[in-house]
């Protein structure tokens, strides 16, 4: 007879992986092995730094590898050697291929951020921001080898509120997601959990390219606010003024008509006005400079108002 498996082997890379897996520590799970992305150039500097899942292994001593390639035979050979129950994966940054899907006892369980099947692909997060969604969530599925096609586990439904942006949406959700993942651990231990196939409309959302943090002062205020939030921190929205390229980090919808793009008001605050109604700008962030109010933008540039505009 064979003897039970036990233990989990971790995919994740970047800071939304990290409660997770701190989550499952605290749960007193074994960890037989934390697999990541290789570290990578990051910054201004391009200075070699590690993804955030490494840190945490490191820091607990748990082991850990970072193949160039998850196809690789031998990488693929240590995994099944692991004999694990679980594969959990958050974040990898990678598909993981067939083979490996076929090795844990109870199949790889992927976390990802939003109710399935909407918003499968890598940016999950900032489309349901840009698109103006009101509630959105986390979903524990097994993975197959579709694009987050696999049947849905558990799901939890979150609000979005108007003062979430792509960064502290995340976070909020990278939280709550480390919970459903232990619950789903638990619950597929006791047989309790019947995967579900999916069902209804689909929706995809790709990764972010820098174009797609352009401003269109045509469409509504109510849309480039939601577009200021789903981008940050990266790409940001951006825009042009007077050639001068500027990324604008937070800003409030204003009702009232005028040019699209128009600047209605640069006295002590930013007014611009859009295809419908007004965009307030709050923190706005010049081209190699740092993050500023509307008022310290203004102060330092001649601004004329119902004449200037952003493009």
């Amino acid at each position: 007879m064979p003897s039970k498996r036990e233990g989990i082997i971790f995919f994740g890379t970047p800071a939304f992986a990290v409660p997770t897996l701190n989550a499952l520590i605290s749960d007193k799970e074994k960890i037989l092995l934390v697999v990541t992305q290789p570290d990578k150039p990051k910054g201004r500097g391009k200075v070699i730094q590690p993804a955030e899942v490494k840190k945490i292994a490191l820091e607990h001593r748990l082991p850990l590898i970072q193949p160039d390639r998850v196809r690789d035979e031998n990488f693929i050979k240590m995994l099944k050697e692991l004999n694990p129950e679980f594969i959990v994966v958050v974040a990898y940054g990678k598909i993981i291929p067939g083979e490996i899907l076929k090795i844990p006892e109870y199949g790889c369980i992927n976390l990802h951020a939003s109710l399935l099947p909407k918003y499968r692909g890598a940016a999950p997060i900032q489309w349901a921001l840009i698109k103006g969604e009101k509630i959105t969530g986390v979903t524990t599925m097994l993975i197959d080898e579709g694009l987050d096609t696999g049947p849905i586990l558990l799901q939890k439904e979150v609000l979005i509120e108007d003062e979430d942006n792509a960064q502290s949406f995340s976070e909020k959700l990278s939280r709550i997601g480390a919970d459903l993942i232990v619950e789903t651990l638990d619950k597929m231990r006791k047989g309790v959990i019947t995967p579900i196939p999916q069902s209804g409309e689909s929706s995809y959302a790709p990764q972010l390219k820098k174009e797609d943090g352009k401003i269109n002062w045509s469409v509504s205020a109510i849309e480039i606010f939601n577009l200021i939030r789903g981008t940050y921190p990266w790409p940001c929205a951006y825009s042009f003024f007077k050639n001068e390229r500027v990324k604008i980090i937070k800003a409030q919808v204003m009702e009232g008509e005028s040019e699209p793009g128009m600047i209605v008001k640069a006295k002590n605050e930013l007014i611009v006005a859009t295809g419908r109604g007004f965009l307030k700008i709050l923190l706005i962030q010049p081209e190699g400079k740092k993050i500023m109010t509307a008022k310290e933008f203004i102060s330092g540039r001649k601004i004329n108002e119902g004449v200037d505009s952003f493009f």
